[in-house]
C-alpha cells in the first residue's frame, strides 16, 4: 500500500483492506460463499419484491441500449448484500465462479473482502472496485461499480451492482450506476404516495425535466413537505424537511395545486433559482397525517431520553449527565463503540430539548471524502471550486441554526477543516468556501466518536485546542454486551423497526442466546438481525430457526472460543478467574460478565472444581 496520503478513493480502499483483516481474511484466503436454503432466499425475494419488479421493469429498460453492447453483469442486492436478482452477460462466469453469483449469495466484506456491492454498503457510498483493489486474488479477475439504494426514510434498503471481467470507465459506469439507484429511489418514492399526495418533478432546464436527475418533491393537501429525493434537496442546496411548498415556491398552494398536469410550470425557487416543473396530483386523496420520510405503517414515536432509558445504570448515568446540559451552551462529547447508538442518543437529546422543533443536521466526518467535508459543513458560493453545485451550498452548519450539529466519527475529520471549525466555535460565524461573507450562528454541538480523542492529540491527528473546545462534557455509553437492560432492550428494538402493525415477541430461547452474545456491531448488529428474523417468523414469535444462519454460526464459533479458553487456562491462572468469582460475592451473573463469557460455560468450570 502506498505511504503517501491517499485520495478519497484511496481512503475508501484502505479501510476496506483493514476491515478485511479484522474479519481476519488474507489475500490468499479462499471464497466463502454464503448462501442460505432455496426457501428462505424465496422469502428475502419476495420480501424485496417492490425492488425487483422496479429495477427489471421500470428502470433497466433506459440502459438496455448501453448495456447490450458490454460484458457486464448487473446484480440487484438487499441491505445485507444477498443477491435478489441479476441480469446480462453470464459470460466470465465459469464453472467454479458461477456460484458467486446465484440468487442469496451473500457479498459481505466478511466474507468475500473488498468488493463493490459489500464496500458500497459498508460506507454507503458509490464505489467502483478495479480487480487489484479486490482484497481476495481470487476476485481479481473483475471489476465492480455499485450504488446503494435508499428509501423515503433515508435508510440503505440495496445496492445495485454492474460487473464485468473486462474493462469499465470508472466516470460513465460508477454514473450509470447511481442513475439507475436515483431512478429506484424516485419509484419508491412516487409509490408509496401516489395516492394520497402532489409530486412536483423539477429540474434546471426544461428539456430534462424526465431526466432521472430530476429532482422531486411530494407535499399534502396543507403544503406540507413530506419527502423528498436526494437530488431535490441538492439542486435546492438545502434540507427540505418539514417545509412547506409555499416558503420555496414564487406561486400559492391553491395555484400550484390547481394547475394542469400536462402544462410545464415556469417558477422561481428560493428566490433566486429558476426551475420548471410537473405536477402530479394523488390519485386517491386521503386525510391522514404524515411525517417526513417516515413509513406509512403505524409510525414509531420518536426517539426521547425518557424513551430510551430502559434502567442500564450507565446509560442512565449518562442521560441524566446530558438532559442537565442541554440547554446550556456546553459542548457534548459522545464516547462508544461503533453501533451503540450514539445517533440515536443524539436524537432522543434532541427531542427532548427546547429545540426540538429546529433541526437536527449530522455529519458523519468519516462516511464523506475528505476533500468534501470542508463544503458540506461550511458551504460555498457558486464556482467557488471545480465541481461545484452553480448554486451553491449553505452548508450543514447554516442548516442547523437555532438547532443542534451532530459531528460523528469527529476523529476522522480533516486536520485542515478542524482548524475551521475551532474558529467557527470561537466565532460563531461561518464563512462559505469563496465567500467573504461571515454569517452568524447559534447551534447546540454534539460530537461522537468510537477513538480515543486524547490518544489522536497525542499522536498529532486531532488539534489539542478543539479537543478543549468540543469536550464539555464527556458522556460514555455502554456496549450491548455491557448494558443491565438487554431483554427490554432486545424487544424495544424489535417493536421499532418492525414492519408489521404488531410487532411480534421474541422467543424465550432466541432471547437467552441474544444476552449471551457479545454483539461485536452492537445495536447496530442486532437491528440487521432482528430484520432478517421478523421476515423468516411470518408474523408469529420469533424462534432460534428465524435467526440468520451466519449470525447462529459466529454465536457458535464465540461460545467454542470461550469454552476453549477457559478449558486451557492452566492451575496457576485459575485463581485470578477464582478471586473474579469471589469478589462479585459468588454471583454468577456478574462474574460471567466480569470475565465475559457465558454463564453456562462459568457454571461448567464451577461443577468441575466443586464449586456449583
Amino acid at each position: 500500500m502506498a505511504t503517501e496520503k491517499p485520495d478519497s478513493h484511496q481512503e475508501i480502499i484502505d479501510n476496506s483492506w483493514d476491515r478485511c483483516r479484522k474479519y481476519g481474511l488474507t489475500h490468499s484466503s479462499e471464497i466463502n460463499i454464503n448462501r442460505p436454503q432455496a426457501d428462505v432466499i424465496s422469502d428475502i425475494v419476495e420480501a424485496n419484491n417492490f425492488l425487483v419488479h422496479t429495477t427489471h421493469t421500470e428502470v433497466l429498460p433506459y440502459y438496455e441500449h448501453i448495456l447490450s453492447n458490454t460484458e457486464c453483469l448487473i446484480m440487484l442486492a438487499d441491505h445485507s448484500g444477498r443477491v435478489l436478482d441479476s441480469w446480462g452477460d453470464q459470460r466470465f462466469m465459469n464453472s467454479e465462479r458461477k456460484a458467486m453469483f446465484e440468487q442469496g449469495v451473500a457479498w459481505q466484506e466478511r466474507s468475500l473482502g473488498t468488493n463493490a456491492i459489500g464496500t458500497a454498503l459498508a460506507t454507503g457510498q458509490p464505489v467502483q472496485i478495479e480487480r487489484d483493489e479486490h482484497f481476495l486474488k481470487a476476485n481479481r479477475f473483475m471489476v465492480g461499480s455499485a450504488a446503494p439504494i435508499y428509501d423515503v426514510n433515508r435508510e440503505l434498503v440495496g445496492v445495485i451492482d454492474v460487473s464485468s471481467d473486462a474493462y469499465l470507465p470508472q466516470a460513465h459506469t460508477l454514473g450509470m450506476v447511481k442513475m439507475m439507484t436515483q431512478s429506484v429511489e424516485n419509484r419508491l418514492i412516487i409509490s408509496m404516495f401516489k395516492d394520497e399526495a402532489f409530486t412536483l418533478t423539477f429540474n434546471t432546464n426544461l428539456d430534462i425535466l424526465d431526466s432521472q436527475w430530476s429532482g422531486l418533491i411530494v407535499f399534502n393537501e396543507e403544503g406540507s413537505i413530506i419527502s423528498a429525493n436526494r437530488r431535490a434537496e441538492l439542486l435546492l442546496a438545502q434540507d427540505l424537511a418539514l417545509l412547506n411548498i409555499e416558503s420555496i415556491l414564487n406561486i400559492s398552494l391553491r395555484e400550484l395545486k390547481n394547475h394542469p398536469e400536462e402544462l410545464p410550470l415556469d417558477l422561481v425557487a428560493c428566490n433566486k433559482f429558476r426551475i420548471y416543473g410537473m405536477l402530479k396530483r394523488p390519485n386517491m386523496p386521503k386525510p391522514r397525517e404524515l411525517d417526513f420520510r417516515k413509513q406509512i405503517k403505524p409510525v414509531p414515536q420518536a426517539f426521547t431520553l425518557e424513551s430510551i432509558n430502559l434502567g442500564d445504570s450507565k446509560l442512565k448515568r449518562a442521560i441524566d449527565q446530558a438532559s442537565r446540559v442541554i440547554e446550556k451552551d456546553i459542548p457534548i462529547l459522545i464516547h462508544g463503540e461503533t453501533g451503540v447508538g450514539k445517533e440515536v442518543f443524539v436524537k432522543a437529546l434532541h427531542n427532548s430539548s427546547s429545540r426540538a422543533q429546529m433541526p437536527l443536521v449530522a455529519l458523519n466526518c468519516a462516511a464523506i471524502p475528505a476533500d468534501l467535508v470542508e463544503s458540506e459543513l461550511f458551504g460555498y458560493e457558486k464556482g467557488a471550486f471545480t465541481g461545484a453545485n452553480n448554486k451553491g451550498s449553505i452548508g450543514l452548519i447554516r442548516k442547523a441554526h437555532k438547532g443542534t450539529l451532530f459531528l460523528d466519527e469527529l476523529g476522522d475529520m480533516p486536520h485542515n477543516v478542524q482548524a475551521r471549525l475551532l474558529r467557527v466555535l470561537q466565532e460563531r460565524q461561518v464563512t462559505p468556501l469563496g465567500s467573504t461573507e461571515n454569517y452568524s450562528v447559534d447551534v447546540r454541538l454534539i460530537s461522537a466518536t468510537h477513538k480515543s480523542l486524547k490518544q489522536s492529540v497525542a499522536l498529532g491527528e486531532f488539534r489539542q485546542d478543539l479537543f478543549y473546545r468540543v469536550s464539555g462534557l464527556n458522556i460514555s455509553l455502554p456496549a450491548l454486551r455491557e448494558r443491565e437492560d438487554k431483554q427490554l432492550l432486545f424487544q424495544q428494538v424489535l417493536n421499532h423497526y418492525s414492519e408489521a402493525n404488531i410487532p411480534p415477541l421474541l422467543s424465550a430461547s432466541v432471547t437467552k442466546l441474544f444476552g449471551s452474545y457479545s454483539w461485536p456491531g452492537n445495536i447496530r448488529q442486532l437491528v440487521s438481525v432482528l430484520q432478517i428474523a421478523e421476515i423468516m417468523s411470518d408474523g408469529q414469535s420469533i424462534q432460534l430457526m428465524d435467526l440468520p444462519d451466519d449470525f447462529i454460526q459466529e454465536v457458535e464459533e464465540e461460545q467454542r472460543q470461550v469454552e476453549e479458553n477457559i478449558d486451557d487456562t492452566p492451575p496457576e491462572r485459575q485463581d485470578n478467574w477464582l478471586a473474579i468469582f469471589e469478589a462479585n460475592d459468588r454471583n454468577v451473573s456478574r462474574t460471567a460478565k466480569a470475565l465475559n463469557i457465558s454463564r453456562n460455560t462459568l457454571y461448567k468450570k464451577l461443577r468441575e472444581l466443586d464449586l456449583k
